[in-house]
């Protein structure tokens, strides 16, 4: 009989087919799955986050970023410092909604149209154009925290750069002053700022008289690029007529004068004490009140007076000195004014107040004074 006139076997090629065509199928989608950098979903449970968990990441803060655009599309993350060539536009971009920016104050006072500063939906830009050595400073973008319409900024969360912009022809940042006057105080570093364009500039520290480098140590003296030479501990020998000189290739240039003036910063408030020639005295009488502060060498007090008199426009008269005097292995200065009142009636009568001051604040004394009446000082 031939095999295809048997029951049944007609059917067999139909579904060897059919099970061919489904191995394939299979291997094809095993092999889809192994391909490296695909990701498969995958049936998995549900898992429903508590709310609790949800609040937490819809409170947690989104992360500052500070970046330079380069071109359309291409952006560098600044660092501390950065450095631009003068002429050349500055373009930042900082994240956040909303920002807000900090500029050197020579472009918070006049930016000559050359600053704009946009806001985006997730970002702010900061562009300047037409750049110059005296735009090197620092530029800062602040984070903001709004409810509703009220905003403030997040120092804390703050972003800073100190962009220098390069000028060949000027190693200095521009300045109005050709000379200016620094205190030296005992109690407070001193900075000259002698900001230069370039990183890459040598700066040294000079002395106008007599004509001699300052020695930079790093401990009494140090120098910081980005905002000058810093006197730690100001002292006498510290003052006087200083200069700063810059390098750079085969250019050589000055900085601005600067004058420091020694002061002598009180460590305290002055502590005054009062003392009344009489503290009763019959009308006519002369009065005499004395107040006296003991305090450091070359430290400036100044004294202010409130008497009886003085509300009635009785003009005032005060004599005051300064004196040194020894006191145990050293010497201090005695400050002293005395207030003079002469022919006393009887609107002199009451509190007298001397308020004695220095560079750290100021402190009061007082006395009383009683005047008797010559009726009352006959005897019956």
């Amino acid at each position: 009989m031939p095999l295809q006139n048997v029951p049944g076997l007609r059917w067999r090629p139909v579904l060897i087919s059919l099970f061919v065509c489904g191995l394939i199928f299979e291997l094809v989608k095993a092999a889809q799955e192994q391909k490296p950098g695909r990701t498969v979903k995958q049936n998995k449970p549900k898992i429903t986050a508590s709310k609790s968990s949800t609040k937490a990441k819809a409170s947690a803060p989104t992360q500052t970023l500070l970046t330079q655009v380069l071109s359309r599309g291409k952006f560098r993350k600044v660092g501390d410092t950065l450095t631009v060539q003068a002429g050349s536009v500055l373009e930042m971009r900082c994240r956040g909604k909303p920002v807000q920016w900090g500029v050197p104050p020579y472009l918070e006072e006049d930016d000559d149209g050359r600053l704009k500063i946009v806001q985006h939906e997730r970002y702010g830009v900061l562009t300047l154009i037409n750049s110059t050595g005296a735009d090197t400073g620092q530029y800062t973008c602040y984070p903001m925290y709004c409810e509703d319409t009220d905003c403030r900024r997040e120092y804390n969360k703050a972003v800073k750069v100190f962009v220098f912009f390069a000028d060949p022809q000027e190693l200095f940042v521009p300045t109005i002053n050709y000379y200016e006057v620094i205190q030296l105080r005992t109690n407070w570093p001193t900075v000259l700022p002698c900001q230069v364009t370039s990183p890459e500039a040598k700066v040294t520290l000079h002395r106008e008289f007599p004509p001699v480098e300052v020695a930079v140590d790093g401990s009494e003296i140090s120098f910081d690029v980005r905002k000058g030479f810093t006197i730690h501990r100001p002292r006498p020998h510290h003052a006087g007529e200083l200069f700063c000189v810059a390098s750079l290739g085969s250019l050589r240039q000055s900085s601005t004068k600067y004058m420091l003036i020694y002061v002598n910063y009180p460590v305290a408030p002055p502590a005054p004490v009062i003392q009344a020639s009489s503290t009763s005295l019959s009308v006519g009488g002369n009065l005499q009140i004395s107040c006296t502060v003991m305090g450091e060498r070359d430290v400036v007090v100044e004294f202010d007076w409130e008497y009886p008199g003085q509300k009635i426009g009785r003009p005032l008269y005060t004599r005051e000195s300064v004196t040194t005097v020894s006191q145990g292995s050293g010497q201090q200065q005695l400050s002293q004014s005395v207030l003079l009142v002469d022919e006393v009636r009887d609107v002199d009568q009451g509190t007298y107040t001397c308020t004695a001051g220095n560079l750290q604040g100021t402190k009061s004394a007082s006395t009383t004074v009683q005047v008797v009446s010559k009726d009352k000082t006959k005897r019956p």
